[in-house]
This record gives C-alpha cells, structure tokens and sequence, in this order.
C-alpha cells in the first residue's frame, strides 16, 4: 500500500473527502518526521515504534572498480514493530 491508496483507504472508510483524508495522513507523516528530526522516539501503541539511529562514517570499496570511497557518517530512521502487530500477522 502507498501513500496515495491509503488516503484512499481512509477516506472510503471513514466518509472523509479525499482532500480532507490526505491531510490527515500528511498531519501524521509530518509528526512524526518533526519528532525524529528533534531526537525523539515515536511509539504508536499495539503498531511499533520509530527511532533514528546514527552510523559512523567508514571507508569502503565502490564493488565496481575497487576504488576506496569514505562513507560520510549518516542518520537512519528504523522502525520496529510491536507486540500487537507481530501476533497478528503470524496468527
């Protein structure tokens, strides 16, 4: 599922307008790129839980033509599902 068929999804279960669906999915989205951006943990209770992790630059070879490259340090989200959700899927 993308983003555009759960506004979709949404907006047929709930009665919204389209219009009105996307907004709330982009309210959602954008809270919770704000929060990582700020260092902080989301947790949505019974889904899983979001967080940055940060990974310390290093040297590695480009497989193509061996070359060395530095692999500046970087900063990842990383999801991890909760309890809920892992039940469910392996009932």
């Amino acid at each position: 599922m993308n983003k555009s068929e759960l506004i979709k999804s949404l907006a047929e279960e709930k009665g919204l307008h389209v219009d009105d669906s996307a907004e709330i999915v982009d309210a959602f989205v954008d809270s919770i790129k704000e929060a990582l951006v700020r260092g902080d943990r989301v947790e949505i209770r019974g889904f899983g839980s979001f967080k940055m992790k940060e990974y310390k630059g290093y040297t590695g070879r480009n497989p193509k033509t061996g070359d060395v490259v530095s692999v500046t340090p970087k900063k990842l989200p990383f999801f991890r599902p909760g309890k809920e959700l892992k039940e469910y899927l392996n009932a």
